[in-house]
């Protein structure tokens, strides 16, 4: 099915994404937004699936990631300029609303933009991402999710992670193969990921997300809650992130709503699609068209 993708440059909020789009242009819009350390193709097995079942799907590599914009600095990666990308998306097809599904970071980018702009989210999956409030409690509570959560800090020191990452990538490699399912990635994947990561700049803009955290935790609404249909899928051996971070977040949607998957990690929808595929329509046929 990734023969039925085509791939544009969007202009959206100062810069270009680069995007794959695939599915009928009169379908209800469908965005997904996907994590470190990945781009569109984290999306490759749910993508033929929602475009066959007649949605317009459009996937972008996240500013600074692939084959997008890469913008200088850390401020051009705080959350609001990242929601900003993808209000700017919606726009661009035309519509005043869309279905958003996002995994990891892209998780964050739309918890964010359902909180503050729910007038254009008509549903929302989130994929192994708790809702930003939760994450200082939790690891106030808990500190095995400190030790789970300490890349982050490594990942916001100054050139150092790009110097030790980037020695031919396998570290990026290991940790994807050692963090998922035997056999979730195979070595032409982990390849496309390669070549993505090998991208002028890439890397120092993909950790720059980490970066600004500080700057955009401000920015966001604590204890924001979300007013629009949502549901949480969540792989229960993330060795990221605790079940505890997914169970508080229920506390700030209205439909309460979370899918368990077991024998899964943080990668779920790439170890089981046929699963995540079949429910990611149920809940987008369920909530019903877009107004555009």
């Amino acid at each position: 099915m990734l023969n039925d993708i085509d791939f544009k440059y969007i202009k959206t909020n100062g810069i270009e994404l680069h995007v794959a789009i695939s599915g009928p242009e009169d379908g209800d819009l469908v965005i997904l937004l996907h994590g470190f350390p990945e781009f569109w193709f984290s999306w490759r097995k749910q993508i033929g699936a929602l475009a066959a079942e007649g949605y317009r799907v459009v996937v972008p590599d996240q500013r600074g990631y692939n084959k997008s914009w890469k913008p200088r600095g850390r401020r051009a990666f705080e959350i609001n300029q990242l929601q900003k990308d993808v209000i700017g998306l919606i726009g661009h097809f035309g519509r005043e609303a869309a279905a958003i599904i996002g995994h990891d970071w892209g998780g964050a980018v739309a918890w964010h933009l359902a909180g503050t702009h729910p007038h254009m989210v008509r549903c929302m999956v989130i994929i192994n991402m708790p809702h930003p409030s939760i994450f200082p409690k939790v690891m106030l509570k808990r500190p095995l999710q400190w030790l789970r959560s300490s890349y982050i800090l490594f990942y916001q020191l100054p050139k150092v992670p790009e110097k030790i990452l980037s020695s031919n990538f396998r570290m990026m490699e290991k940790a994807l193969q050692y963090t998922s399912r035997r056999g979730t990635f195979t070595q032409d994947e982990l390849t496309a990921y390669q070549s993505s990561w090998g991208e002028p700049k890439a890397l120092e803009s993909m950790l720059n997300w980490y970066r600004a955290v500080p700057a955009s935790w401000k920015e966001i609404v604590k204890n924001m809650r979300i007013n629009v249909p949502s549901k949480i899928i969540w792989g229960t051996g993330d060795q990221f992130l605790s079940k505890q971070l997914a169970e508080e977040s229920l506390k700030f949607i209205d439909s309460e709503s979370i899918i368990w998957v077991e024998d899964a990690t943080h990668w779920v929808h790439q170890e089981q699609p046929e699963f995540v595929n079949a429910r990611l329509i149920q809940f987008l046929d369920q909530t019903g068209p877009d107004d555009g």
